[in-house]
Formats: structure tokens, sequence, C-alpha cells
């Protein structure tokens, strides 16, 4: 029975610790770095509702699939700045609403190839994303 409570408690303590090493990161983090972390933690989501998907886990699944869409729609599309992007920033929010799209398509009719198209275009705009700022920090 203690076995039991210190495996609890040590879990607990993992989770706490791993809360407070994230927010530690994103304390510190340049705003480019945050845009980076959003894509990552995007497709860390993307990638458990798979394993939820071919589960057959509809709930968790669910839950994957809505965290990804408000890092999407709540962070990824809500830092786009209009007035300084310009067509760029138009563009990547026509791209961002896809996405979410996808994304809710993928979890109404349990289909992974939307998923993966998401997971994929999230991707490519994730690398280029990251490109700039090793290209930016090499100057």
């Amino acid at each position: 029975m203690s076995a039991m409570r210190g495996a609890a408690a040590y879990g607990k303590g993992a989770k706490a610790y791993a809360r407070v090493g994230v927010e530690s990161g994103v304390m510190s983090a340049s705003p480019h770095q945050l845009i980076s972390m959003l894509f990552d933690g995007a497709q860390a989501s993307i990638r458990k509702a798979r394993i939820h998907m071919q589960d057959g886990n509809v709930a968790e699944k669910g839950l994957a699939i809505s965290k990804a869409l408000d890092i999407v729609n709540n962070g990824l599309q809500a830092a786009l700045d209009a007035e300084k992007g310009g067509e760029i920033a138009e563009r990547l929010w026509s791209l961002y609403d896809y996405v979410a799209r996808l994304l809710m398509e993928a979890n109404l009719r349990n289909d992974q190839e939307r998923l993966d198209e998401a997971s994929v275009l999230l991707e490519s705009i994730g690398s280029a994303w990251r490109d700039i700022g090793a290209r930016s920090s090499e100057v």
C-alpha cells in the first residue's frame, strides 16, 4: 500500500517538476522560440491523437485533437500580425484555418489521412520558422 502511495507521490512530483520546467522554458523564451514551442506542442498533440485513433480511444483522441486545435487557433493564428505581416500573415491565417478544418474533420471522421496532412503542413511551416530563427541568430 505504501509503495502505491510512493509511486503516486513520485508521479505527482514528476508532473510538477515537468510543469515548472515548461513554465521556465516559456518564461525565458524569445517570441520566436515561443512560436516554435507552439509548433512542437501542436505536433505532439497530433501524435497523441494518431495513437489514440489507432487504439480506438475516442475520448482521448478528441482531447488531443482539441489541444492541437487550440494551439493552432489561439496560439499560431492569434499570434499573426496582419499589419506587420501583410500578405504573408494573411496566407498563414488561411493555412492555419485549413489546418484547423483538417483537424476537425479528422476528429469527426476518424480520418488519419487528414490528421497526417495537418501534421505535414504544420511541420513545413514550423521547419521554415525554425530556419528563420537559426539564420537570424547567425547574423
